[in-house]
C-alpha cells in the first residue's frame, strides 16, 4: 500500500444569512457584544495606505531558517548555556534553558531561555540575549528586572491546600467538573513583584462556556496568597464563511483519502462529532471531493478548517521565514464539530491543535481563514514571547493573533473574503451584520478599549487588546477616513495628531520581529511600544519614516510621546530630577500653567519619564490645581519592567488651565529605587 501526495478540491454553495445574535463565549465569560453599524460616506482615498519610503537594512531582516538549521543553532545555545548564564551574572543556582533561536542576515542571533532556580522552573524569568556574529552579548531583554534570589525553597504550605484553592476559584468561576489532573508543581513566580517560591496548579474540566479548562492558578507556597491566574486555553472568535472552491492538500493511501497535508507538516484535519475531548475521527473518503458549502455535509467545515491551516502556515513560511508554529517543520492539526452549538474556537497547547465550534444552531461553523490565523498564532506567541494570557501581556496576547489573522486574510487574496481590518464580520454574531471587533476603532464593539489606560490590564484580553489593534491599523493604513477594499474606515487618535501609515506588509514584518526577538512573557503596552521601536530601528533604521511612524501610532493609543511632542500643542515642562524614596512617602514635581483661558482640555496629555528599576511598586498621579488626583498608573500595574516613559490622557475638563499641576509619585515596596527625570503637559 503506497501513501502519495495528493489536491482535493472543495466547492461550496451560497453561504445561508443568520437569523438570531449568538451569545459570544470569551474566556468563561458569556456575553452579548452589542456593536455598532459601521458607518461613514465612502471617499476617494486609496486602496492602500502610501508606505513609507525606507528600505530594509541589508542583512537586518531574520533568516528563513530550515528546521534542520534551527534544531542546530539551538543545539549550539545549549552548548554554551552554562557560559552565557556565567556572563550574564546569574546566580549559581540558576540555570537556563533554550527555547527558540532566530538569526539575522548579518549574523545576529536571538537566542531565547526560560530560567530554572535549584531546579525549580522560573515563570516570569525569561529573557532574550543578543549576540553579534562575532559573539558579543549587545542586548538582554528580560521578563524582570529583579534578581532570582527567593527566601527559600521550602514550602511552608501543604500542596493540598494550594490545589483546593485553584478548585475553588476554577468552581466560583463557573466550571463544570473542575479537576486537577497532576499534583501542584513547586516554582518560583517571578511574573510580578519579587520572585517568590510558590505553587502552580493546573485545573482541567470544561468552562461555562463549554470551552475546555484549563486554569492556571499560582499560590504563595508561604501564605497561601493567590499571587497570579491565568486561562491555558486561548480562546478568540472568527468568520463562517465560504472560500470558493480551492485546493487542499491531502495524502492517498490505497483507494482512500485523508484530510493530511503531507507539505505542511503532515497538518491532519479530525471530526469530533460533537465531542468534547480526544482527537475525534480523521476525515477521509473515497473521491477526494470534500465537503459541498453547506453546514450539513460535516466535510464541509472540515474543508474549510484544513484550507485555512494551509493558508496560515505558507504565510508565516513564505512572509515571516517560521516553518511551522514551533519553527520545527511539524504541523499542528485541527479539530472541528466541537460540542453542541459551542460559538467559539480556541488554542490548546497541551494538544498542540486548534478547535472550532459550530456556531448558533450548529449552522454556522467558525471555520473561517481569519480564525485559523488566529488561533495557529497563539501557538506561535506561545512558542516565542510567551506572552501570559492576562492583564495587558494578555491582551496584546490575543491583538497579536487578531493581527496576524487579518495578514493571513489579506495574504489568502480569495475573491470569496478579501481582506479587512474586522474581525468577525462574515458570522454576524451580533445578529445585525456587524464584526465582532473593529482595528480601526476597536471601541465601535461596545466593550474594547480605543487606547491605553491604567486600569486597563483588569479588562478582558479580548477588550484590552484594543490599543495594540488600534495601533496595527495607524501603522498600517494612518489615521482618518478612508476606503479598503470597499470597507470604509475612519481611525481617530487619542492625542486628535494625524498619523500616516507605512503600509500593512512593513508593519507586520515589525509587529513579528518584536514578537520574536523582544518580548517576554510579563511584556505590557510601555515595554510594547519599546519593542516595536527597537524592531523598525534594526530593520529601517531609527532615523527612518517607519520608526517615526511606530512611535506617533503609539502616541495615537496614549501610549508614549510623538517625537519631539509633535502636533503643536502648547506645552509646560519640568526637567527637575526629583529622587523617589524607596517604600517611603509619595513626592511631587510641581509645573505652573499660565497663560491659559478658561479650563483644561478633555484630552490633556501627559508625558511621564520616570526612571526606576521595577515600576510595578509605582503609584503614579496627576495633581489639579485644587488637589484632585487623577490616577496615571496604579500601584501594582505595569508588569516588572524599568523604567516608565509614557503618554497619558487625561479629561481634566472640570479642571481649571492654569495654576501649579504636580506629579505626584509614590514607591510603595522595597528594594528598586529610582527618580522623577522629567514630564510634561501638553493642551493641544
Amino acid at each position: 500500500m503506497r501513501d502519495s501526495s495528493s489536491h482535493r478540491r472543495a466547492p461550496h454553495a451560497p453561504r445561508t444569512l443568520h437569523r438570531k445574535a449568538a451569545a459570544v463565549a470569551l474566556v468563561g465569560v458569556s456575553a452579548l457584544i452589542a456593536a455598532a453599524v459601521q458607518s461613514g460616506a465612502a471617499t476617494a482615498a486609496p486602496e492602500k495606505a502610501p508606505s513609507a519610503a525606507s528600505k530594509v537594512i541589508p542583512g537586518s531582516e531574520s533568516l528563513k531558517l530550515t528546521p534542520a538549521q534551527r534544531a542546530e543553532l539551538i543545539r549550539q545555545a545549549n552548548a554554551t548555556k552554562a557560559d552565557t548564564a556565567k556572563d550574564l551574572g546569574l546566580g549559581a543556582k540558576e540555570k537556563l534553558v533554550v527555547r527558540d533561536v532566530v538569526k539575522d542576515g548579518n549574523g545576529t542571533l536571538h537566542t531565547r531561555y526560560e530560567r530554572t532556580y535549584d531546579g525549580l522552573p522560573v515563570l516570569g524569568g525569561d529573557l532574550v540575549v543578543e549576540t553579534t556574529k562575532a559573539g558579543a552579548t549587545e542586548g538582554v531583554v528580560k521578563a524582570t528586572a529583579k534578581a532570582i534570589r527567593p527566601a527559600t525553597t521550602t514550602a511552608a504550605l501543604p500542596a493540598a491546600k494550594a490545589e483546593k484553592q485553584a478548585l475553588s476559584i476554577a468552581k466560583a468561576a463557573g466550571a463544570d467538573k473542575a479537576d486537577t489532573d497532576r499534583a501542584p508543581r513547586k516554582v518560583i513566580w517571578a511574573g510580578n513583584g519579587t520572585p517568590t517560591l510558590a505553587y502552580e496548579t493546573v485545573v482541567g474540566g470544561l468552562q461555562e462556556d463549554g470551552t475546555p479548562n484549563e486554569l492556571h492558578v499560582i499560590t504563595d507556597a508561604a501564605t497561601g496568597a493567590k499571587l497570579y491566574e491565568y486561562q491555558g486555553i486561548e480562546t478568540g472568535t472568527g468568520n463562517t464563511m465560504y472560500s470558493g472552491t480551492v485546493t487542499l492538500g491531502t495524502t492517498q493511501s490505497g483507494s482512500n483519502y485523508t484530510l493530511t497535508d503531507a507539505a505542511r507538516g503532515n497538518h491532519k484535519t479530525y471530526n469530533l462529532n460533537r465531542g468534547t475531548s480526544g482527537t475525534g475521527t480523521l476525515f477521509s473518503g473515497p473521491d477526494d471531493i470534500w465537503g459541498n458549502g453547506a453546514a450539513s455535509n460535516t466535510e464541509t467545515a472540515g474543508a474549510d478548517a484544513h484550507y485555512g491551516a494551509a493558508l496560515t502556515w505558507d504565510y508565516y513560511k513564505n512572509v515571516q521565514g517560521r516553518s511551522g508554529i514551533r519553527g520545527d517543520g511539524v504541523g499542528a492539526y485541527s479539530r472541528v464539530h466541537y460540542g453542541n452549538a459551542y460559538v467559539n474556537a480556541f488554542w490548546d497547547d497541551s494538544c498542540f491543535c486548534m478547535t472550532y465550534g459550530d456556531g448558533s444552531g450548529n449552522t454556522h461553523p467558525l471555520t473561517a481563514i481569519d480564525v485559523a490565523g488566529h488561533e495557529m498564532t497563539h501557538g506561535v506567541t506561545s512558542n516565542t514571547a510567551g506572552l501570559n494570557y492576562s492583564g495587558e501581556s494578555g491582551g496584546l496576547n490575543e491583538a497579536t493573533s487578531d493581527i496576524f489573522g487579518t495578514a493571513v486574510e489579506f495574504y489568502a487574496n480569495n475573491s470569496s473574503d478579501v481582506g479587512d481590518y474586522l474581525i468577525g464580520e462574515k458570522i454576524n454574531i451580533n445578529g445585525d451584520g456587524t464584526p465582532l471587533r473593529y482595528m480601526d476603532k476597536p471601541s465601535k464593539d461596545g466593550a474594547s478599549k480605543d487606547s491605553w489606560y491604567s486600569g486597563i490590564g483588569s479588562v478582558d484580553v479580548h477588550y484590552s487588546s484594543g490599543p495594540a489593534n488600534h495601533f496595527f491599523y495607524l501603522l498600517s493604513e494612518g489615521s482618518g477616513t478612508k476606503t479598503i477594499n470597499g470597507v470604509t474606515y475612519n481611525s481617530p487618535t487619542s492625542d486628535g495628531l494625524p498619523v500616516t501609515g507605512i503600509g500593512r506588509d512593513k508593519a507586520e514584518k515589525i509587529w513579528f520581529r518584536a514578537l520574536t526577538t523582544k518580548f517576554t512573557s510579563t511584556t505590557n503596552y510601555a515595554a510594547a511600544r519599546t519593542g516595536t521601536l527597537a524592531a523598525a530601528g534594526e530593520l529601517y533604521g531609527t532615523t527612518s519614516a517607519e520608526y517615526t511612524a511606530v512611535a506617533n501610532a503609539w502616541a495615537g493609543v496614549a501610549v508614549g510621546s510623538r517625537p519631539g511632542g509633535g502636533g503643536g500643542g502648547t506645552s509646560f515642562e519640568s526637567t527637575t530630577d526629583v529622587s523617589i524614596p524607596d517604600n517611603g512617602a509619595a513626592v511631587n514635581s510641581p509645573i505652573t500653567v499660565s497663560g491659559r483661558t478658561g479650563n483644561a482640555p478633555s484630552n490633556l496629555q501627559v508625558s511621564v519619564d520616570i526612571v526606576h528599576t521595577y515600576i510595578g511598586d509605582l503609584r503614579v498621579q496627576l495633581i489639579a490645581p485644587d488637589g484632585t488626583a487623577y490616577t496615571l498608573k496604579a500601584y501594582g500595574t505595569g508588569g516588572s519592567t524599568d523604567n516608565l516613559n509614557t503618554t497619558y490622557t487625561v479629561n481634566a475638563s472640570s479642571e481649571v488651565a492654569n495654576g501649579t499641576w504636580q506629579l505626584r509619585v509614590q514607591d510603595n515596596a522595597a528594594q528598586d529605587t529610582g527618580y522623577i527625570n522629567g514630564w510634561k503637559l501638553t493642551f493641544p
